[in-house]
């Protein structure tokens, strides 16, 4: 079994005043208890893009075989994250990030 590469895209708030610089600084001083919990859903390589033109964020994670995030919404920490997140970005009802899952359209692996 191989890892799966999930990717997906995210949408900040435009309007918003100094919404980049904040989406940064707040993943820069990342919650120790949010990693760990990332980490124990199986997530080992997680990056975030930003499309500056228009306030897309692109991100693709890696999850190691077999493990599911699944559990990972009920988690309390992703529920603080989610409602600490929710000014700067679009989201659900219940303060998720919303996403939109992309499909693989190419691979290469040298």
């Amino acid at each position: 079994m191989s890892d799966e590469i999930r990717a997906f895209k995210m949408q900040l708030k435009p309007g918003v005043d100094g919404v980049v610089a904040e989406y940064r600084r707040r993943h820069d001083e990342l919650w120790p208890d949010l990693a760990e919990a990332l980490r124990g859903a199986g997530i080992h390589d997680y990056s975030i893009f930003l499309d500056e033109s228009t306030l897309s964020l692109f991100a693709v994670l890696k999850l190691k075989a077999g493990m599911s995030i699944d559990e990972l919404p009920l988690q309390p920490v992703m529920r603080r994250w989610w409602d600490y997140m929710a000014p700067l970005m679009e989201v659900e009802a219940d303060n998720k990030p919303r996403q939109w899952p992309l499909p693989s359209v190419f691979h290469f692996a040298g």
